[in-house]
């Protein structure tokens, strides 16, 4: 079986801490992803605001809950051209894993980003100069994490720098540490060309899991149309995603893995937990 959840900012509206807490618990969520910046108002996350004291606050109010951070959100740009935007993002990442430690989040997650200051899709994200100052920021990351004794989780997507199953195995085996770990979106693997090719998509799926499933410890589920070569999020069930093979591989190597709902809202979970649970019977 997945163990589902949810984004918090998909939950509810940006606010205090505590309120933010106490509107998941009265949503009866157990596991949830939570992105500071995206959620709470009244505390400032930027480098420099970590203390043990604070991080040890924020666990006992997660623990008051029954509140478990399966994602502590931080998504950066690691491929920013802007070299002191590259570091100033690095540095805010190696933070959130400090926090992670504190408050028992599983990892701390981000996808790889464009070569743009903007995050705006450009060629140059797919040549090796962009990879490599990737490589470079996760280099720094891993470190710290080694060190730290928590996990880095890294999210593929189609018109990011880690753009396929190939490029994610490549960046897998130069990090070359157990550190690091897998969120998989699968539909963010999907391109244009798959929409409709439901065999396309089950080859994506396969080589992910051929290449990496002993790293994938999380997922992300939704469902997508394109819209020329600009991917659409729809909610799971009304789009083009061929769910058959993810839950199929889900159900024969990743036994209570936490799925978490991307784009859902209080009004659409449980349906959308139905559907998901539906497909996953099926597999």
């Amino acid at each position: 079986m997945i163990q589902y959840g949810m984004r918090v900012h998909d939950l509810c509206p940006k606010g205090p801490l505590t309120s933010v807490l106490d509107s998941i618990e009265s949503h009866g969520l157990r596991h949830v992803q939570l992105a500071f910046g995206k959620s709470v108002t009244d505390y400032d996350f930027s480098p420099g605001h970590y203390s043990a004291g604070f991080g040890n606050f924020i666990k006992r109010e997660l623990d008051i809950r029954d509140i478990h951070i399966a994602v502590l959100g931080c998504y950066i740009n690691p491929a920013n051209p802007d070299e002191a935007k590259r570091q100033a993002a690095v540095a805010r990442f190696i933070e959130h894993l400090k926090y992670a430690k504190r408050i028992g989040a599983d990892m701390v997650g981000t996808e790889t980003g464009r070569f743009s200051v903007d995050q705006s899709v450009t060629p140059l994200t797919w040549t090796e100069e962009c990879y490599q100052k990737v490589l470079a920021s996760f280099r720094e990351i891993v470190r710290a994490a080694e060190q730290l004794g928590v996990t880095v989780g890294i999210e593929g997507v189609f018109d990011h720098t880690i753009y396929s199953p190939a490029m994610m195995d490549r960046l897998l085996k130069d990090l070359d540490s157990e550190a690091v770990e897998v969120i998989l979106d699968a539909v963010n693997l999907m391109t244009p060309e798959v929409e409709f090719d439901p065999a396309g998509q089950e080859a994506i799926i396969d080589e992910a899991f051929r290449l990496y499933g002993d790293r994938i410890s999380v997922l992300h589920l939704k469902d997508f149309v394109f819209d020329g070569q600009k991917q659409l999020y729809r909610h799971p069930g009304e789009g083009h995603f061929n769910y058959a093979c993810l839950m199929r591989h889900v159900k024969e190597t990743k036994p209570h893995i936490i799925g978490l709902l991307e784009n859902s809202s209080p009004d659409r979970y449980d349906g959308d937990v139905r559907f998901l649970c539906d497909q996953y019977d099926k597999a």
